[in-house]
C-alpha cells in the first residue's frame, strides 16, 4: 500500500568500505599492467535486496477465469469494480473508464481481452483503492487519451492507466497506450512481468512513486520526457528501478531510466536512445545487454537521495555507450566507480568522470574500438584528472575521493 512503511525501504545497511589506496599516474590515468588491479578500491555494494521482488501471481501470465465476471465497455459509461475477483473486459468504447474502488485488502485482476478505449480527458483505467491490481492482456488492446486530462478533485489523474495502489502489468497479449501526458502512473509499486507494451506519450511513459520493477515482457517507449521514472518528492528513501529481464526499447527526450535511489539491472535487453541514458543515486549493473545512445551522460550517478551512497557499479553484462560530440561523459559518477566485470564498450570523446574511489578489477573495457586496461578520469572541459581538475584539492595531486559514508539502502519487496 501507499508508502509501504518507509522503514522497509531502508532496512538493509550497506557498509561501503575503503580498500588500500593505489596510485594515479601524472596523466590522470589509472593503469594496470597485464591484469587489471585496484586503485582507490571501493567494495561492491549490496544495493537492493530484490529476492522477493516478484510474487508468483505477478509472474503468472494467464488468469484463472473459472469464476471470472465478464464486463463489456460502452460509449460514455464507466465500469466500477468494487470487490476482489477476476474481471474479463471486452469491447470498444469512447469516454469510458474502468474504475477500481475496492477495499484495501482486495486483489483485483482485470483481463483486457481485445479492448479499445478512447477518452478525451480521463484515464482508461483508474485504480482508486485496492490492495493490488493485476492488468493482464490477451489479444490486442489499445487505450488512448487524446485531450487534456481533467483532475478528479484533488487528484491529478494524468495518465492513461492511473493507480493510487500497486499494479502489475502482465499477460500474453498486446497493449498500446497513447497519451497526451503520462502513459502509466502508479503512486505505489509498478511491476511489469509480461506482455507486449507500446507507449507513445508526451510525459513519463512509466512512472511510480515507490518503485518500477521489470521481470519480463517486450516494452517499446517513445516519449517527450522520461521512459521509466521512479520518484516521490516527499520521501527520498523510495523511488528505485529494478530490471531483471525482458526487452526495453526506449526513445526519450530526457532520461531513458531515472530513479531517485537505485537503478539495479540484473538482466534483460535494453536499447536506450535518450538525452541521458541511465540516472540514479546508485547505478548497479550486474548482467544484461545494454545499448545506450545519449547526448548528455550515458550512465550518471548523482545525489538524488541522502539515503544512498552515490556510485556506479558495473559487475557484469554487455554494455555499449555511444555518446554525442562535445563535453559529454559516457560514465559520470559524482561518487565512486566500480568496474568489476562484464564488457563495457565506449565510443566517445569523454569516457569517465568520477569524483570518488575507483575500483577497476574485472571489466573488459573497449574504448573507441581498442581494448584497454586503463581508466582516464575526464574532468571539466575534457581534461584528465591529476592537475587541479574537479575532485583535486591541490594542483599536481591526484583527486582525493574519501571513504564513502555508510548509508542504509532500500530493500526490494514482493506484494
Amino acid at each position: 500500500m501507499k508508502r509501504k512503511i518507509a522503514a522497509i525501504l531502508i532496512a538493509l545497511t550497506m557498509i561501503l568500505s575503503l580498500a588500500a589506496c593505489g596510485t594515479t599516474g601524472t596523466s590522470g590515468t589509472v593503469t594496470a599492467s597485464g591484469t587489471k588491479t585496484t586503485t582507490n578500491a571501493q567494495t561492491t555494494s549490496t544495493a537492493l535486496d530484490t529476492s522477493a521482488e516478484f510474487t508468483d501471481r505477478d509472474l503468472e501470465q494467464t488468469a484463472d477465469t473459472s469464476n471470472a465476471t465478464t464486463l463489456t465497455v460502452s460509449d460514455g459509461n464507466d465500469i466500477t469494480i468494487s470487490e476482489e475477483g477476476v474481471y474479463i473486459v471486452t469491447g470498444s468504447a469512447k469516454n469510458a473508464t474502468i474504475i477500481v474502488e475496492a477495499p484495501d485488502t482486495d486483489k483485483v485482476q482485470i483481463v483486457l481481452s481485445d479492448v479499445t478505449i478512447t477518452n478525451d480527458s480521463t484515464p482508461a483505467i483508474y485504480v482508486k483503492s485496492a490492495d493490488k491490481v493485476f492488468i493482464t492482456t490477451t489479444g490486442t488492446n489499445k487505450l488512448t487519451v487524446s485531450g487534456e486530462f481533467e483532475a478528479d478533485g484533488d487528484t491529478n489523474t494524468d495518465a492513461v492507466i492511473f493507480s493510487k495502489e500497486d499494479i502489475t502489468l502482465n499477460g500474453t497479449g498486446t497493449l498500446t497506450i497513447s497519451s497526451t501526458a503520462n502513459g502509466v502512473s502508479c503512486k505505489d509499486d509498478l511491476k511489469i512481468t509480461g506482455g507486449t507494451i507500446t507507449i507513445d506519450c508526451t510525459e513519463d511513459a512509466l512512472e511510480a512513486n515507490d518503485s518500477i520493477a521489470v521481470a519480463d515482457g517486450n516494452v517499446t517507449i517513445n516519449t517527450d520526457k522520461d521512459g521509466l521514472h521512479a520518484e516521490y518528492d516527499e520521501d527520498d528513501s523510495v523511488g528505485y528501478i529494478y530490471i531483471a529481464g525482458g526487452t526495453l526499447d526506449i526513445t526519450a527526450a530526457d532520461d531513458a531510466i531515472h530513479a531517485t535511489t537505485v537503478v539495479k539491472i540484473d538482466g534483460g535487453t535494453l536499447k536506450l536512445n535518450a538525452h541521458e541514458g541511465i540516472e540514479g543515486t546508485l547505478v548497479q549493473i550486474n548482467d544484461g545487454t545494454i545499448d545506450i545512445t545519449a547526448v548528455d551522460d550515458g550512465i550518471n550517478a548523482g545525489q538524488k537521495s541522502k539515503q544512498v551512497t552515490v556510485g556506479i557499479e558495473i559487475n557484469g553484462g554487455d554494455i555499449t555507450v555511444d555518446m554525442g560530440q562535445g563535453d559529454t561523459d559516457a560514465v559520470d559518477s559524482n561518487g565512486y566507480l566500480t568496474l568489476a566485470g562484464g564488457t563495457l564498450t565506449i565510443n566517445a570523446q569523454s569516457l569517465f568522470d568520477y569524483d570518488g574511489q575507483l575500483s577497476f578489477t574485472g571489466t573488459k573495457l573497449i574504448v573507441n574500438g581498442t581494448e584497454t586496461t586503463s581508466v582516464s578520469n575526464q574532468q571539466m572541459g575534457g581534461g584528465a584528472a591529476g592537475f587541479g581538475g574537479k575532485g583535486s584539492m591541490n594542483p599536481g595531486q591526484p583527486p582525493q575521493g574519501g571513504q564513502p559514508p555508510q548509508g542504509e539502502q532500500p530493500s526490494g519487496r514482493g506484494r
